[in-house]
């Protein structure tokens, strides 16, 4: 469904929803951490979705037991590790894993600045291994609160130069955008792009505050743009990149299915959108899976999942420099 030809990508990919099942097992188990279930198959209807959960919320509970088991740093590396592969195995060319300092930190109390420099090493480790290029987005966690994502934006800007960016993710409603307009302006003075959860569910208007107050460039989700036109309007004139990732938003019950998911809107808009897979670890998807739903199940045209794809390269937070290196390397493998 994907065309070699061209750069394939995975811009909206949580590493810390992206643990291999197996991989929770086993430091569940070296950790002494508690799970419902011992045996894999038992085990994987808590781990990932079956059907669908009744709210974005049930779908992170299932992230949890992920972030449980990370009880030292070389578990966190591991994790890292492993993400890498997979990006590498799921014929990705080039990826951006975000994951928030804090939420991997806390279940074991380990030090956010050792988190973000395991996350580091582990991605390089596993992108040097299978010669593919990754980027970092680190993530705010709006649910801790104001002053909690202080100490987590430290932590990600003590390492800025391994950043391309970063997201603020969590409950819209409850944490507005506009509790981190200072957090983001610290974010845009050190130089890094800024990508936003928007939009599931929440209103149109967080999706406003997202790019008008914190100045994102990107827009994760965005699912209930098309509820106000003129914001349509505004994303495909301003050049906002949406990350649509289908298969995770029916899983959290913020899209009833696909044949009713947005990203058709946003493709016969003319918006900058590009296919993403959100949490593997949790819906057990991958690009290629996304693309085949877009194809087959949402009904997009082969020309219009080419210039999704096309839009993914666009919408990679990468130098002109980067991109035109990974233009080169994907040229020499035709």
């Amino acid at each position: 469904m994907t065309d070699n030809s061209l750069i394939l990508t995975d811009l909206h990919r949580h590493l810390d929803g992206s643990m291999r099942p197996h991989t929770v097992l086993e430091l569940a188990q070296k950790f002494n951490v508690p799970l419902p279930a011992y045996e894999m198959e038992t085990l994987r209807p808590y781990l990932q979705v079956i059907g669908r959960c009744p709210s974005v919320e049930a779908l992170l509970a299932k992230l949890d037991y992920q972030v449980a088991v990370l009880g030292d740093l070389d578990a966190v590396h591991r994790l890292a590790y492993e993400n890498a592969l997979d990006l590498a195995d799921n014929g990705v060319d080039y990826g951006e894993l975000r994951f928030s300092p804090a939420y991997m930190a806390g279940p074991h109390g380990l030090p956010m600045q050792g988190v973000v420099e395991a996350v580091i090493d582990g991605v390089q480790a596993g992108a040097r291994e299978r010669n593919i290029m990754i980027n970092l987005i680190g993530i705010l966690c709006r649910g801790d609160g104001p002053q909690a994502c202080q100490r987590e934006l430290e932590a990600i800007l003590a390492h800025k130069e391994q950043f391309v960016a970063c997201d603020l993710a969590g409950d819209e409603e409850g944490f507005p955008g506009d509790l981190f307009v200072d957090h983001f302006k610290r974010v845009r003075d050190a130089y890094l792009n800024v990508t936003i959860h928007a939009g599931e569910p929440g209103p149109p208007s967080s999706i406003w505050q997202a790019i008008r107050e914190l100045g994102a460039t990107r827009l994760g989700h965005a699912t209930t743009a098309p509820q106000d036109p003129v914001l349509l309007d505004y994303i495909r004139d301003h050049g906002i990149g949406i990350e649509s990732c289908p298969t995770s938003n029916i899983h959290a019950n913020s899209v009833a299915d696909y044949d009713v998911h947005p990203i058709r809107t946003f493709v016969e808009h003319g918006i900058c959108v590009c296919l993403n897979t959100d949490d593997p670890g949790v819906s057990a998807n991958s690009i290629p899976f996304e693309y085949r739903m877009a194809k087959e199940r949402i009904g997009l045209s082969d020309a219009q999942l080419r210039q999704i794809q096309i839009n993914g390269a666009r919408l990679a937070f990468l130098s002109d420099s980067d991109r035109q290196a990974l233009l080169a390397k994907k040229a020499t493998r035709q």
